[in-house]
């Protein structure tokens, strides 16, 4: 193409890009507008009720240390069902997901089967699966364990399916061409290769699971979320923020031990 060419060409480019561009941002912006007139959004309202959040955090000091010995078992309950959850979820979603990676999957069937319940698990949130639960088996911390774990179900089987299928496959080939059987393959040759990776994945879910093992309690599932509900409903601010001071000590442990676990990992 010789140099008038490149010249006509140019800003015809150029004032295409620039259109895309606008229309772009355009495009953003209604999408923004008509989500602040959805939410309602008045900063206004804020600003007004301000005073109101000043009252409420000054009644809640000092917080009420005499309250910590009744509120350390809802504690070590809340880290249990985190656990509970996200060790039921893996030993649940591992099956799944090596029927959901199409380069191990040994039927079509059991493909799209197993990515269905995948995606169901993961579409209904944990929220509702709580109070399936409840109403099951009762309050306590045992229904928020099931939920977490069969919400942990969808989250980790879709992860683990799509590491399994990005792995690679040269020593699954190469044991499949000395003979060996479908377990072997994938004891020697699908695990090794993705194992780090997926207990990547179970610790940061993990992680996950401890906070959301906190909103759980607020539907009965157990844990110091049911007693932070309690304190609230019954205007005990300086219990509450005894209780906030709780749950950001554990999901700060609980997201650096995650964290160090993983880079011991990587």
């Amino acid at each position: 193409m010789s140099t008038t060419q490149l010249t006509a060409v140019r800003p015809w480019g150029g004032g295409l890009a620039i259109a895309l561009r606008t229309v772009g941002f355009l495009f953003g912006l209604l999408v923004l507008i008509q989500s602040l007139i959805v939410v309602q959004a008045r900063p206004q309202d804020l600003v007004s009720g301000f005073h109101g959040m000043v009252d409420i955090v000054s009644r809640s000091m000092p917080p009420d240390f005499a309250y910590l010995p009744e509120a350390a078992w809802p504690a070590l309950e809340t880290i249990d069902i985190g656990l509970f959850g996200t060790i039921a979820g893996i030993c649940l979603a591992l099956p799944l997901a090596v029927l959901a990676a199409s380069n191990v999957t040994p039927s079509r069937v059991l493909y799209y089967l197993s990515r269905a319940l995948i995606g169901f698990t993961r579409a209904v949130p944990d929220l509702v699966w709580a109070l399936l639960f409840v109403t099951a088996v009762g309050l306590g911390p045992f229904p928020g364990g099931l939920a977490l774990a069969v919400h942990s179900v969808g989250m980790l089987g879709r992860l683990f399916a799509e590491t399994i299928e990005n792995m690679d496959m040269a020593p699954v080939d190469a044991l499949a061409l000395t003979g060996a059987n479908r377990m072997q393959v994938f004891t020697h040759g699908v695990v090794p290769s993705v194992l780090p990776a997926l207990a990547g994945i179970g610790l940061y879910r993990l992680d996950e699971n401890i906070r959301s093992s906190l909103v759980l309690g607020f539907v009965g599932a157990g844990g110091i979320g049911f007693q932070l509900l309690t304190a609230m409903n019954l205007f005990q601010y300086q219990d509450v923020s005894l209780l906030l001071i709780i749950v950001f000590v554990i999901v700060f442990a609980a997201e650096r031990l995650s964290a160090i676990c993983r880079e011991r990992l990587a």
